[in-house]
């Protein structure tokens, strides 16, 4: 006759013991036979496979403290400001290419000054108050072979500025001291194209368009670089 094999619970100071027992019937009177019970080497390794499994169950994931919350908090704010410092670096650049620029031209137009026929003058005047009437995205259409640029270029600024200002003059961004139409940082930069920046759209296009030139060569360019790193 097989040995029987019972599992014994017994409750310890509240812990609960388990315990395999082999060959020996705790239910049953003394002086039973006991002999080997093949199953029951099965038995117990099942009992402390189970108790393995449940040591090794990973532990839930801890809610961030106080004070790891606030060092996520810092680091993203830390982020931001890197990308505020590089865009700001960027613009920094492209005003002093255009400073360069705009002395050059002053000694070149200084040099080439001749006296011209007043109705050349007229029409180079009309001309110019014609380019810069209508929209500002009509202004920027007109603007742009100033900068050697086709129309082709014109669906890529249209799409930039739609995500920097939505083409809105007085576009002021809460969290920067960007604005206008083309996001300048600070706005104020814009100035010394006119003192009438925060709300002429052929000041704030004007700035915009030699800055994208300055810094990206064209707006598809500039329209690439804002798709990858998120700003221009």
């Amino acid at each position: 006759m097989k040995a029987k094999r019972s599992v014994a619970i017994l409750a310890v100071s509240g812990i609960v013991v388990v315990s395999v027992v082999a060959g020996l019937d705790l239910f049953s009177p003394s002086g039973s036979d006991a002999a080997s019970d093949p199953v029951s080497g099965r038995a117990e390794l099942a009992v402390l496979n189970s108790e393995k499994a449940k040591a090794a169950k990973s532990p839930s994931e801890k809610p961030q403290t106080a004070e790891e919350q606030a060092l996520e908090v810092n680091r993203l704010r830390n982020q931001i400001e890197a990308v505020e410092a590089e865009r700001k670096a960027a613009q920094d650049q492209s005003d002093l290419r255009q400073k360069a620029k705009n002395a050059a031209l002053a000694r070149y137009k200084l040099l080439q000054k001749t006296d011209k026929n007043s109705r050349e003058e007229r029409a180079s005047r009309d001309a110019e108050r014609k380019k810069i009437s209508g929209t500002p995205k009509e202004i920027a259409m007109n603007l742009l072979p100033d900068h050697g640029w086709k129309t082709s270029q014109f669906s890529c600024l249209e799409k930039l500025w739609n995500k920097e200002s939505r083409w809105k003059v007085n576009a002021d961004n809460p969290s920067s001291t960007a604005y206008g139409i083309p996001q300048a940082l600070p706005g104020n930069r814009m100035a010394a194209y006119g003192s009438d920046w925060r709300t002429n759209p052929v000041v704030q296009i004007k700035w915009g368009l030699d800055y994208i030139e300055n810094t990206y060569g064209s707006p598809c360019n500039a329209w690439s670089h804002s798709q990858a790193k998120g700003w221009y």
